[in-house]
């Protein structure tokens, strides 16, 4: 690919959306034919196809505001939906409450973030009488005839008309957001809020604020509580304005606010009464403008933002959008994305631009989280990257990181850097991390994968991209071996670990609550696992014999006497033991659509079932390190089959959990990769589409976008090791540029006839697979030297279901208890 050619044209794009334009969705009949032509012309404006309000209703809490790959500052519209975990909600009943800066994106738990609301206020009777509160000044967006908002979005740009006649646009660099408010002709005297102390759960404390009268300068912070754990965070920020089209020196008046109250000529909280209210901020006046020919007035905010001070925003700030170039900081966004979204290219002849669309809005959204807070960590000092938002790494690592690896190991390898660099000050790597403190687990130390991920994929780079291979091998033992004094937010509960080989259900330790017992007994298999596959690197010998072994203590948790209600042949499942290795109970319906308590399975400490947030039907699937052993253990192949038919016909399958993932790809390992096949593509045809409500749940900081992602390139990943299993893609070719090792690796579907709209049948079973136009010895999975040699691969298609892996021992995924990682990573 001509790198320089896609970044040339990326930087000529003028991206300044239209606000009053609607984002466009594409549909299922349309077949794109104009963009590309088979095997030629490259997607130089992948941004195009991005659908920025995917999943933003529905329980799908993704943030469509403006931001950078991996950006800290994530300005966008608040909602006072009960669902505004990212601030927006595209329905259009809830009222717009302000234009904040920082936002997670697909999560669950708390509303994160949302500080340092702007809010436009095109007209008061007065000063005084102006409304500041949030509760109060809240607007409606302006509707279509359909009832839709207006608003508008792409990569770097976001748009909104306000039903009080102002429009807002919205962009960002990495560390500060540009606001762009273009009032209504009738507004003599324009207004701003700026909102200091509503975050999304109203945790504020400690506020602080100064308003320079002789700039308009804003600058303030406060303490807010983490959304998913027990911490506080300290944020500031730093606003300054400026006419756009039109100069003014000052605001003509100002003044600070105390819950609907602005107060004219203060300039700071102190010089007001502030124990008894909680909402408090700054408000200004500036002049119309006598320049703009349709008699509007735009005025610019910058927005700098900073977790070590206010002046700190403001250097942020300046540093990265010194000129208040709206349109410029627009472009450079969207040139940086189309960089990025570039390295993956697709052929869409004869494929629903819909599912084009549906594939770069999700690559796109898994580079949202985590966020590049290099520069802001308030903790400690160093010289290494920082990263936070890992919200959580239980929800990542299966997906995420192995989409990474594919074609940005670069970020990957300062998102790993900036892991051990935690741990060297905290003891142990983070697992759910939000606004620079730790917050709760929930399988514990799922970072081991993460770095075991990257160290497989990238050992021999390692050092070229600043990763110690000593500093990642001792992280990962810390989380091993070493308890933490609170495993509820960092590490695992190592001791019981090490004495028992698993997590017993009636030890009370002092470090955690007693649950998730089961769930984190297969975790802490697969996590070391991972540490035995870095081990085997490394030619530590004892470690590998050490950690293989405990990455068989699943089987400690298997009861093969448990069967499922109402279902004698579905004999054996994972469950909680006591510390004498007696067997307690737990209902294999648990936590899942047949459960007849209908538990929740969440962060409980009085809930004893020993699973998080999946039934005992889903979690007796998960051992990606040795499906072989789980299927000699559920009877034998066809037994196995048996299993996952059910799973998915009782809908145990659970789309919108992580847990369940794997699941559809599990049929490969009993020789039956067709099945596969139709699984993942019934569950993009059921359960994704590029409407707001688009996703089947939370999107989980991107975990359910790179889900998605591998369906659609017909991969599913084993992370920390060197395969990945195989099935068909959408398109009629894939190709994955890798910066590290400047090699392009093309995936081409042969008698390539297009996707069935309900994912059952077609001409989509790989009969046969040749690389770089050799014979493979397998049909169901693919190692990774064909990505790091930049190799052909061609897939001859057949809708024969029933095709097997092919002949031979290695035609089969590999395992540990078959050797297949004995002599492997």
């Amino acid at each position: 690919m001509a790198r320089c050619l896609v970044l040339l044209f990326a930087l000529c794009l003028l991206a300044s959306a239209n606000a009053h334009s609607r984002p466009r969705f594409g549909t299922r009949s349309e077949i794109d034919t104009a963009t590309t032509s088979s095997g030629n012309t490259a997607i130089i404006d992948p941004a195009s196809y991005v659908n920025v309000f995917i999943g933003t209703t529905n329980g799908g809490h993704v943030f469509p505001g403006a931001t950078l790959p991996h950006g800290m500052v994530k300005v966008g519209l608040d909602t006072d939906s009960p669902g505004n975990q990212a601030g927006y909600d595209a329905n259009a009943t809830f009222n717009a409450t302000g234009f904040s800066q920082l936002h997670d994106s697909g999560t669950g738990g708390g509303s994160s973030l949302s500080n340092f609301k702007l809010w436009p206020l095109p007209e008061c009777d007065s000063f005084a009488s102006c409304n500041t509160s949030m509760s109060v000044r809240k607007a409606l967006r302006a509707v279509f005839p359909d009832g839709s908002p207006d608003d508008a979005g792409s990569p770097g740009y976001f748009a909104t008309n306000l039903s009080t006649g102002v429009q807002v646009e919205l962009t960002a660099s990495r560390r500060a957001a540009l606001h762009r408010y273009t009032f209504p002709k009738w507004s003599r005297e324009p207004r701003i809020v700026v909102d200091i102390t509503n975050d999304g759960l109203n945790s504020n404390t400690e506020p602080v604020i100064n308003v320079n009268t002789s700039t308009g300068r804003v600058t303030g912070g406060a303490r807010f509580a983490a959304s998913f754990g027990p911490g506080r965070y300290n944020v500031y920020t730093c606003v300054d304005f400026k006419g756009h089209g039109y100069d003014f020196e000052a605001p003509t008046e100002y003044g600070v606010w105390l819950g609907n109250s602005p107060v004219q000529n203060s300039t700071q909280f102190t010089q007001l009464y502030t124990g008894f209210v909680s909402e408090m901020g700054a408000l200004l006046t500036f002049p119309p403008s006598s320049n703009s020919i349709d008699q509007t007035t735009t005025i610019l905010a910058r927005v700098g933002v900073s977790f070590i001070s206010s002046d700190q925003a403001c250097a942020n700030a300046e540093s990265e959008i010194p000129d208040f170039d709206f349109d410029g900081t627009v472009a450079t966004a969207r040139a940086t994305w189309n960089e990025l979204l570039s390295r993956v290219q697709v052929d869409t002849q004869g494929v629903n631009k819909e599912m084009t669309e549906l594939f770069y809005s999700s690559l796109y959204r898994t580079h949202i989280v985590p966020a590049d807070y290099t520069g802001e960590n308030p903790n400690w000092v160093s010289t290494e990257p920082y990263y936070d938002s890992f919200y959580c790494n239980w929800d990542t690592y299966r997906t995420l990181y192995p989409l990474m690896s594919l074609h940005d190991p670069e970020v990957f390898a300062r998102i790993v850097r900036g892991m051990i660099n935690i741990q060297q000050h905290e003891g142990w790597l983070p697992e759910c991390r939000g606004a620079t403190v730790p917050q709760y687990i929930q399988g514990g130390s799922n970072g081991d994968p993460i770095l075991g991920e990257f160290f497989v994929k990238f050992y021999d780079h390692a050092a070229a991209l600043n990763v110690s291979a000593d500093a990642l091998y001792t992280a990962l033992l810390a989380d091993a071996e070493d308890q933490p004094p609170n495993w509820n937010i960092q590490g695992r509960q190592a001791t019981a670990w090490k004495n028992y080989n698993y997590i017993p259900s009636d030890i009370y330790g002092s470090g955690g609550a007693a649950t998730k017992q089961v769930s984190r007994t297969l975790e802490h298999s697969f996590n070391d696992f991972s540490i035995s596959q870095v081990a085997k690197i490394l030619n530590k010998m004892d470690d590998v014999a050490k950690y293989q072994a405990r990455a068989s203590n699943f089987i400690n948790v298997w009861n093969e006497n448990v069967t499922l209600p109402g279902h004698s042949s579905i004999k054996g499942m994972m469950q909680p033991r006591f510390a004498n290795g007696g067997w307690n109970y737990t209902d294999p319906r648990h936590c899942s659509v047949n459960d007849p308590l209908h538990s929740t399975c969440y962060l409980d400490a009085t809930n004893h079932d020993g699973f998080y947030e999946s039934s005992p039907m889903v979690y007796s699937q998960y051992v990606p390190q040795d499906t072989a052993k789980l299927i000699a253990m559920q009877g034998g192949n066809q037994s196995f089959i048996s299993r996952l038919d059910l799973i998915f016909d009782q809908n145990y399958f659970d789309v919108t959990d992580e847990p369940s993932q794997q699941i559809p790809f599990m049929y490969h390992y009993a020789n039956r990769p067709g099945l596969s096949t139709q699984r993942s593509r019934m569950i993009i045809a059921e359960s994704y589409n590029t409407t707001v409500s688009g996703l089947p749940g939370n999107d989980d900081s991107g975990a359910m976008a790179s889900f998605a992602i591998f369906y659609l390139v017909g991969m599913y990943p084993l992370p920390a090791t060197r395969q990945f299993l195989l099935a068909s893609p959408y398109f009629p070719k894939v190709s994955f540029y890798n910066p590290v090792f400047d090699t392009t690796t093309t995936i081409i579907a042969k008698n390539f006839k297009g996707n069935p709209a309900d994912g059952k049948g077609g001409t989509v079973f790989v009969k046969s697979v040749t690389i770089d136009g050799q014979p493979w010895h397998s049909n169901c999975y693919l190692d990774w030297d064909v990505f790091v040699k930049g190799s052909t691969i061609e897939l001859e298609l057949t809708s024969d279901i029933n095709n097997t892996c092919g002949e031979g021992a290695d035609a089969l995924p590999p395992s540990l208890s078959t050797g297949g990682y004995s002599g492997m990573i």
